[in-house]
This record gives structure tokens, C-alpha cells and sequence, in this order.
């Protein structure tokens, strides 16, 4: 026989549970209400002892109401909430289970693809699918299965808020981590993304196309296309994440694809440049219109792209060059519609001047002794330096330097009289105001060198040069110093 209290608590949830079945729209949305906030954060075992053990019977007429009700969205994003109460509470698997038997996941995924369901809504069905599929693979799976990576990619290229796609983009990550049976199904999903016209959408693909490819482990030969397209955005978020997944994407098997559409983005066809000057002739807002044209977009990035592979990776360069990027860059460097193209060309045609004596020549033939001397100029005042990579590998002897060590040494000769002029200036200010200070004498040479610190560097500057063992100032590097 059950007690008074136990009889009581009964009677409670029965009286509960009919205020509910006659409750109107108001009544209910009240009931809702008065439920999230006596109720956020509790376990299954608090749940079950405030409903008398009786929790599931409340959690059936929620998910009741949502199947019947979501079309409408009346008090749709407090339903799902409250439901999410039961599915997110601690060992929750009874109501996990519950929820899925009656087609949970299914009526979830189509409240994404509703237009006329608010924002609001669609972001607590997109978070109960967070805790669906972090409960386990079997979960993921059935979400999978349901078709459910082609909903949550469309809802997120189409979604308007920033924050409700990021909430899909912490879904689609969970999809992929610890779903061997349909990761590549997650993998291809986020590719599709890529052409899609919210800048949103593509930044957040491609954050995680890079952690989906690490996973997966060989790639779609779709990848190279979709990702050189989104290179021509105006959005420097979405291109700087294309360029960090072309950094990954070079070390699998579509390196020389890659490289190769990267070099031919440098050089516009001449049929698509006629169509877009027949454009622009025709429209009286040329000024506004040219820099935006998507090709020079593309190439513009494309530059940058190169010089950022160069620099990190000397193979990568010297590959590179046997796809001819020098004379790409050189027109790009012509392009008179574009000055980003122009800037971001010469920039990484700096970087290959300095790293290869024989493209310096090239292009001192290409551009004129005049110009060339311009440029030389120009890139004396830029702050690149070389990557532990690309530095000269510790002379082990006094023979001759290889032809990088001589490409090396050129550089720092030609980069050497800037620098030496600017901390020269530093170091005459520095004395000089030492200059009246009570038992602090005025230091000249090198003795103010070294006091201020700046000596060091220099000699480190020269240490670097020799390998870091051996300086200008030791019998070994004076020896050497004729090579420069």
C-alpha cells in the first residue's frame, strides 16, 4: 500500500498533467514558463521525484504538442526548450530514447528546413541535435541517415544569424568527429557549402573542412574548384581560411593541382576579361564596379596565397617555379585595374627574388634595369625574413657555400644599408641624450653600442647568416666574408 505522501504526490501530477490536457495556448505558454525556470539543470533522478516518477508522461504530451504544433510555431522555441531539459539532464537516456522512438529527429530536421519557423526556434532544434549526437555514434548515425547532413547544410547556408550558424557549425564538427560509417557524407556536405552566398556560411565551412580533412585523410577532387572560387570574396575572413586550408591541402595528393590553379588564377583568360570590359564600358559606375570584378579578386589572392606556400615551404617554391609563377606575378604586377593584385604581386615576386639568384636576373631582364632598381628599393623597406626552414644549414667546414648560402648572403647585403642606417640613427639618439646626466659620460662607437644592447644584434644578424656558429668578427667568418 502506498503512503499518504506518495498518494498525494500522485494526485499532484494528475492534477498537473489535466491543467495541461485542458490548458489553451496562453495556459500552456504560463506552464512552460513556470517549468524552464524551476527546472534548468536538474538530473533525470530530481526530474523523476518533482514529477512523482511520472517525468516521462509530461515529457509525451511535449513532444505530442511539437509534432502537432510545430507548423504553426505557437510557443514552439519554449517547447523545445523544455524538452531539451529532459534530453540534456544527467543519465537522460530513458528520455532520450523516448524522444527518438516517436520520430524525434525527423521532426527536428524539418523545423530547420521551415521558412516560415522564427530563428529563435530553429537554434533550440539545432542544439537538441547537439545533444543527440554527442550522446554516442549510434546517434550520429541515425541523424546521418535521416538525411540529416543535407538539412543542417542547407539551413546553415541559408540561415541569417551569425550565432545560429555557429551553434550548426558545432553540429556538423560533432558529426564528424567519431562517425567513421558517414563522415565522408559530412566531408562532401561541407564542400557543397563552399559556393554558397553567405560569408558566414563559407568561413565557417571551411574552419571546419580543415578538421574534417585531417579525419577523412584523402580528399574529393572537387575540393581544389570549390575552394580557388572562394578566393574571389570580398570578405578577408573567408579568404584567409581558404588560404590556411590551401596550406593543409598541399600536403595530400592534390598539391600539384592546387599549385597549378593557383598560378593560372594569376593570368585572367582574355575571354573573360572582353566580357567584363564590355560591362564596364556600358556602365557609368566603372570606378565602383572595377575593383570588385571576381577575377581580380582571385588573383589578388592568389598572390598572396603563393607567397605564403613560398615562404613556409622551400619545395613548394621551387615547384612553383617550374609552373612558371614569375611570369604570372610580373603581369599581375601590370594589372592597372587592380592595385591589391599589383601590391600583393610584388610582394611575393620579393620573395622569390630573394630566395633564387636566377629569378633576380629574370626578372632585372623582364623589367629594366630602371625599374628593377625601383623595386629593389622597395622591398628593402618590407619586414619578410626567411623561416627556420629556409635558413642555411651550420658550415662543418671552410669550403666553398652551396648556391643557397651565396642567395642568402646577396640578400642580407642588399637588406644590410637600411638597417644599418635606421639603428645608427637609433644609436646617436640614445647618446645623445645621455648628454648631461650627472656620472653617465657620453659613449661613442662602439662602447654605446653595447651598452644599449644593439651591438648584439648585429652580431647576432651576422651569426645568423653563418649558420648561427660563426660570426663576421671571428678569423673563420672574415675568411668567409669574401663571399659576400
Amino acid at each position: 500500500m502506498t503512503s499518504i505522501k506518495e498518494q498525494a504526490a500522485i494526485s499532484r501530477l494528475l492534477s498537473f498533467l489535466q491543467e495541461w490536457d485542458n490548458a489553451g495556448k496562453v495556459t500552456r505558454s504560463h506552464i512552460l514558463d513556470k517549468f524552464i525556470e524551476t527546472n534548468q539543470g536538474k538530473t533525470a533522478p530530481e526530474l523523476e521525484q518533482e514529477f512523482s516518477q511520472g517525468a516521462s508522461l509530461f515529457l509525451v504530451r511535449l513532444t505530442t504538442s511539437l509534432r502537432i504544433t510545430y507548423v504553426t510555431d505557437s510557443c514552439l522555441e519554449k517547447l523545445l526548450r523544455s524538452i531539451g531539459i529532459f534530453l540534456s539532464a544527467v543519465s537522460s537516456n530513458r528520455y532520450l530514447i523516448e524522444f527518438l522512438e516517436v520520430g524525434g529527429v525527423l521532426t527536428l530536421l524539418e523545423i530547420l528546413g521551415l521558412e516560415k519557423i522564427k530563428e529563435e526556434a530553429k537554434k533550440e532544434s539545432v542544439k537538441l541535435l547537439q545533444v543527440i549526437a554527442n550522446s554516442g555514434r549510434t546517434y550520429k548515425e541515425l541523424i546521418c541517415e535521416s538525411y540529416g547532413v543535407r538539412s543542417i547544410a542547407e539551413f546553415l547556408a541559408k540561415s541569417k544569424a551569425e550565432e545560429t550558424q555557429e551553434e550548426v557549425q558545432v553540429l556538423l564538427d560533432s558529426l564528424v568527429h567519431g562517425n567513421p560509417k558517414y563522415q565522408n557524407q559530412v566531408y562532401k556536405g561541407l564542400i557543397a557549402l563552399l559556393p554558397c552566398e553567405s560569408p558566414k556560411a563559407q568561413q565557417l565551412s571551411l574552419q571546419t573542412l580543415r578538421t574534417a580533412q585531417s579525419i577523412v585523410g584523402t580528399t574529393h577532387p572537387s575540393i581544389v574548384d570549390c575552394v580557388l572560387k572562394v578566393l574571389g570574396t570580398m570578405h578577408l575572413e573567408v579568404q584567409y581560411e581558404a588560404i590556411e586550408l590551401i596550406k593543409d591541402l598541399v600536403g595530400y595528393d592534390v598539391r600539384q593541382a592546387l599549385l597549378k590553379g593557383l598560378v593560372a588564377l594569376l593570368i585572367p583568360s582574355v575571354k573573360e576579361t572582353s566580357k567584363l570590359q564590355a560591362k564596364i564600358l556600358s556602365d557609368p559606375s566603372v570606378l565602383q564596379l572595377t575593383p570588385s570584378l571576381p577575377m581580380f579578386l582571385q588573383q589578388a589572392a592568389a598572390a598572396k596565397a603563393i607567397g605564403v606556400l613560398a615562404r613556409n615551404d622551400m619545395s613548394i617554391a621551387e615547384e612553383l617555379l617550374y609552373l612558371r609563377v614569375v611570369r604570372g606575378l610580373m603581369a599581375a604586377m601590370g594589372n592597372m585595374d587592380h592595385s591589391n593584385s599589383q601590391r600583393l604581386a610584388s610582394l611575393t615576386l620579393e620573395c622569390f627574388v630573394q630566395m633564387f639568384p636566377l629569378v633576380a636576373e629574370y626578372v632585372r631582364k623582364g623589367m629594366g634595369e630602371e625599374l628593377y632598381q625601383l623595386f629593389l628599393t622597395a622591398f628593402r623597406r618590407t619586414s619578410w625574413r626567411p623561416t627556420k626552414s629556409m635558413l642555411p644549414k651550420p658550415c662543418a667546414s671552410t669550403a666553398a657555400p652551396t648556391a643557397w648560402t651565396l642567395s642568402m648572403a646577396r640578400m642580407i647585403r642588399l637588406r644590410w644599408p637600411t638597417l644599418h642606417t635606421s639603428r645608427r640613427r637609433m644609436w646617436n639618439q640614445r647618446s645623445n641624450s645621455s648628454c648631461g646626466k650627472p656620472g653617465r659620460p657620453r659613449l661613442r662607437g662602439r662602447e654605446a653600442w653595447q651598452q644599449e644592447g644593439v651591438w648584439g644584434q648585429a652580431q647576432s644578424h651576422s651569426t645568423w647568416l653563418q649558420g648561427g656558429r660563426r660570426g663576421l668578427g671571428t678569423p673563420e667568418g672574415q675568411r668567409e666574408s669574401r663571399w659576400l
